[in-house]
């Protein structure tokens, strides 16, 4: 049908019923629900129909055109204007103004160094590093000897899934004893921080071994602390440019491990995570602490403080296979975090060690966008979370698959262009229409089901069609290639920035890089839920097809996007190569680890880069 609705802002209210399996909003089927939210759970929310952004239509008034060519002009113009701000530096002097503007401080001492090693690879943001200031603004509250304290009490045990990276005059030592499946990862972050490890003061690191978050402080005493700090920087007054000459002294040997039960985390692996430390992150007057999440029903899709519905649609809030957590702000270094959580986030080895690298070849060609095939393709595996009780029917990865290979009539919204014929956006779902006639795509899990127990393994078994592995590389061949969380953040979503193809991405987990990136720009943002699927790719790749609704056949048209998909995919590809290289990795750390060595030196006060 036709929409002209007074002040309709696209998103639509919806019911549905969780307890039913076919009958709910992308919810894959059985005979019930997870526990936690079981037995004819109402979820009454929000939603968008295409995120982030609302497009509104007055009463009487014709929408010429689709809501996504909004929302890539003003994906456009968002992009440049942070661009402007991220690097208007042109010369050391600059950059310690605009650092002293934008931070209320002086920068750390060796901050001449970074920025001589920034600029002479070509660094494109010099600028805009919020996230440093903001991951680590809470720790001016806790005094330099609690903070080396605290790492210690972090990576002394090995129970705590912490483990210590130390480095002295310049040499990083990864200590005896390391986990043999981790170790690709300790040294990954050795070979991140070797480049500039000479100009770095003596300091140990504490690593979170888990993809999982480990920090989530509650937003009350987060908020003091941040106010605290603010304050403090006021009368700061920095007079030195040179480190405290004995740190190696300061720091207790993190080699040295304990046998003593950890008094800081909390293991809740294999339980619902998100009312026991993810609400607590959020403010008083938001949903997910006003409401309980089980009565309850980019941007603000990952905005689960004012959708806790979210609670109970990815693996990390249903059951997180490996969830060690503490509420005490600890210097946590992980390589992504959820939404709330504290970890103090840095560039990925994974990423950086080429675990999984964009490397087309003759038997594996990257071809220009026209020469893809129009499918969105997605292979991987059940590694979200660890399901118990029917968790697998809330997880992401299990819900796309269920949503893009059932035989049933799966309800979606869908939302088709306008066309020469017809001015008005095209609203219907996608059980009124012949699965054959929906855009292509191939989607599943490969070779078996992992992470579970009991019945929720033969569940899934008997349900999903498992495939075999692919290479990496094979990728190339499609349009569209979908990204997605796993227990944590997703180690293949710069290859695909990388590719000449376009990333379909959804996502819990934020990572180093995510305010350089732009939605619809650089990537095509879809929401936790998956209703947005079929509307998106439908705008890419088109449709058309005949529906029949209770005896009504109606054929319907939408002209494909092949040059808007062209268009992402080429920006996506040249902005990743300017801003996501490992020497923009290599950048990033090396501030941040600068950033850290002011907090740890018992001379904060006064120490500040000084031209």
């Amino acid at each position: 049908m036709a929409i002209s609705i007074s002040r309709l802002v696209i998103p639509v209210y919806l019911h549905f019923r969780i307890d039913s399996a076919l009958e709910g909003h992308n919810a894959a089927p059985g005979s019930g629900y997870p526990a936690v939210v079981r037995s004819r759970l109402i979820v009454s929310l929000l939603l968008l129909l295409l995120v982030p952004g609302f497009i509104s239509l007055r009463k009487g008034e014709e929408f010429h055109g689709h809501p996504i060519d909004t929302l890539r002009s003003t994906a456009v113009s968002s992009h440049v204007k942070w661009l402007k701000q991220a690097s208007t530096s042109r010369s050391l002097e600059e950059a310690v103004k605009n650092y002293e503007a934008r931070y209320g401080l002086a920068p750390p001492p060796g901050f001449g160094e970074w920025y001589n090693y920034a600029t002479k690879r070509n660094s494109t943001i010099i600028d805009d590093f919020d996230s440093i200031h903001n991951d680590l603004l809470p720790f001016w509250t806790i005094s330099p000897q609690e903070i080396r304290l605290r790492t210690w009490e972090l990576t002394s045990n090995p129970w705590n899934g912490v483990f210590p990276l130390k480095v002295r005059a310049g040499k990083i030592d990864l200590g005896p004893n390391r986990l043999p499946t981790h170790r690709w990862m300790m040294e990954g972050v050795q070979a991140l921080i070797q480049p500039f490890a000479e100009h770095l003061p003596d300091m140990d690191l504490a690593l979170n071994l888990n993809d999982e978050s480990r920090v989530a402080v509650e937003w009350e005493e987060l908020q003091v602390m941040i106010q605290s700090s603010a304050k403090q920087f006021s009368r700061l007054a920095p007079t030195n440019n040179t480190w405290s000459l004995n740190r190696a002294d300061q720091w207790r040997d993190p080699f040295e491990e304990t046998t003593t039960t950890s008094e800081i985390f909390e293991d809740h692996s294999f339980t619902t995570s998100f009312d026991r430390y993810t609400a607590r992150t959020c403010p008083p007057s938001s949903r997910a602490r006003r409401d309980p999440v089980v009565d309850k029903n980019w941007n603000l899709t990952g905005d689960v403080c004012h959708q806790p519905d979210l609670a109970n649609l990815h693996g990390f809030f249903l059951s997180p296979a490996a969830f060690k957590t503490t509420r005490k702000l600890v210097p946590v270094f992980s390589q992504s975090r959820a939404p709330g959580y504290n970890d103090i986030l840095y560039p990925s080895a994974w990423n950086y060690m080429d675990k999984v690298k964009y490397e087309p070849s003759d038997a594996h060609p990257d071809p220009p966008y026209d020469e893809k095939k129009t499918c969105l393709f997605w292979r991987g595996g059940t590694t979200e979370g660890f399901s118990h009780d029917g968790a697998w029917k809330g997880m992401v990865r299990q819900r796309l698959v269920w949503l893009t290979n059932s035989t049933h009539r799966v309800h979606s919204n869908l939302l088709l262009s306008p066309t020469h014929d017809k001015q008005s956006l095209i609203v219907t779902d996608t059980s009124t229409i012949p699965p054959a006639d929906l855009p292509a795509t191939d989607i599943s899990i490969v070779e078996d089901i992992v992470r579970c127990a009991g019945s929720d393994c033969d569940e899934q078994a008997g349900l999903f069609a498992l495939v075999g592995r692919v290479d990496f590389q094979d990728h190339w061949q499609y349009k569209y290639l979908f990204d997605l969380d796993g227990a944590g953040y997703s180690g293949r979503f710069i290859s695909f920035l990388q590719s000449r193809s376009v990333p379909f991405k959804t996502a819990l987990f934020h990572e180093w890089y995510r305010s350089r990136l732009t939605p619809w720009l650089h990537f095509v943002p879809l929401d936790l839920r998956l209703h947005d699927v079929y509307s998106t790719l439908a705008y890419f790749a088109g449709l058309t097809t005949t529906t029949n609704k209770q005896g009504r056949r109606n054929r319907l048209h939408a002209a494909p996007h092949h040059q808007e998909g062209e268009y992402i995919a080429t920006q996506g590809r040249h902005w990743a190569n300017k801003v996501l290289r490992k020497e923009d990795m290599e950048i990033y750390m090396f501030r941040l680890l600068l950033e850290l060595g002011r907090l740890t030196d018992d001379r904060r006060e006064e120490l500040g880069f000084i031209v």
